[in-house]
């Protein structure tokens, strides 16, 4: 699993955030810890006891699911953390992991966290890790809506849900803006745009794999509603946040292929700025070849006459020599170079080279 975006614990880790007793979607006063609590439901029907912590260690932890009936395996999950989100019943009692996400457009980055919820009968424990934002908005929200909280643990499974969701959209967006951005750099050249689509399509696949998973996690809570009797109203909540995830999950998808196709684009863009300077490149090498061509044909031309004007110009006397003593010597040198000359001209002439 990908451990980025899960922190070290921080000075509130494996406390208890809130503990808190409802009955009718009120607040009852106390508990005054999980133990209490605990207690206090027993005999109790149509109290629900909701507790909070972040990133409890493992002995207190094992310590709560002793104290509420959790499975051994659930509550491994819940210390280790890097979990993919998914669902699990244990009896009755659901076991449920969330990623929330959070976009910092600075480092172009998403941070995520986790959200693991035990939703019992009676109660509900919330363990959060890492950046996964702190729930008190959510139970600020349920607490202010008494008919909702009185539904019991699924009413606060279903904000939960909602927030998280709720959460995706400022990713989406932050994402969505980098890729305009990224668009800009492609059409300007910008060299270095390769690495940041490369960058940015990991980001959008880690936000994928939170979001995609969660689309099963609301099938498997929708397809229980007859099974498990869930409230009418309840079902409309969550098919609500059903509809919000699979828009999230489209739009990433959407993202991701953006960035494919941007990357392709890029691709061949780059592919034509090269071919461009190898057509600039050869065209500047024949233009040099005609050059070389041009010298070279008046370097033979006057290398004849050389030729010639160097034999004739050693100053030695031989019997086997002619036209040293020839009247016409020197007129004939001259007539054979200018015709040389001449014959290389027109040849070289004939062959564009000139």
């Amino acid at each position: 699993m990908d451990p980025r975006g899960i922190q070290p614990a921080g000075p509130a880790a494996g406390k208890v955030i809130d503990a808190a007793l409802y009955r009718d979607g009120r607040r009852l006063e106390g508990p005054t810890g999980p133990a209490d609590l605990r207690a206090r439901l027993r005999g109790r029907p149509g109290t629900m006891g909701w507790i909070g912590l972040y990133q409890p260690d493992e002995a207190h932890l094992t310590a709560l699911g002793e104290e509420f009936g959790l499975h051994e395996l659930a509550v491994e999950d819940a210390v280790v953390a890097h979990q993919r989100p998914k669902l699990e019943r244990y009896g009755e009692t659901l076991f449920v992991v969330l990623r929330a996400a959070r976009y910092d457009d600075a480092a172009e980055e998403v941070e995520f966290g986790e959200i693991h919820l035990f939703v019992g009968p009676d109660f509900v424990l919330t363990v959060r890790h890492g950046n996964a934002p702190p729930l008190h908005a959510v139970r600020e929200r349920l607490e202010s809506d008494p008919d909702l909280l009185a539904r019991g643990p699924e009413a606060v499974l279903y904000a939960v849900l909602d927030h998280v969701v709720d959460g995706y959209a400022p990713v989406v967006a932050g994402l969505q803006n980098d890729i305009d951005e990224i668009e800009t750099q492609v059409f300007g050249g910008d060299p270095g745009v390769s690495r940041r689509i490369y960058e940015l399509s990991r980001e959008v696949i880690e936000f994928q794999r939170a979001t995609r998973p969660l689309l099963t996690i609301l099938d498997s809570l929708t397809s229980g509603f007859v099974k498990y009797a869930t409230q009418e109203e309840l079902q409309r909540y969550l098919r609500d946040v059903a509809d919000h995830a699979t828009t999230v999950a489209e739009r990433v998808d959407g993202l991701r292929q953006m960035l494919t196709d941007i990357l392709a684009v890029n691709a061949t863009l780059v592919t034509q700025a090269q071919n461009e300077e190898i057509k600039h490149m050869t065209q500047a090498s024949l233009a040099q070849n005609e050059e070389i061509k041009k010298i070279s044909s008046w370097a033979a031309i006057l290398f004849a006459p050389t030729l010639i004007g160097t034999v004739y110009g050693m100053n030695f006397e031989a019997p086997g020599m002619p036209e040293l003593r020839w009247a016409y010597g020197y007129p004939f040198a001259l007539g054979l170079m200018l015709l040389t000359c001449a014959t290389l001209y027109l040849i070289f002439k004939r062959r564009d080279w000139l």
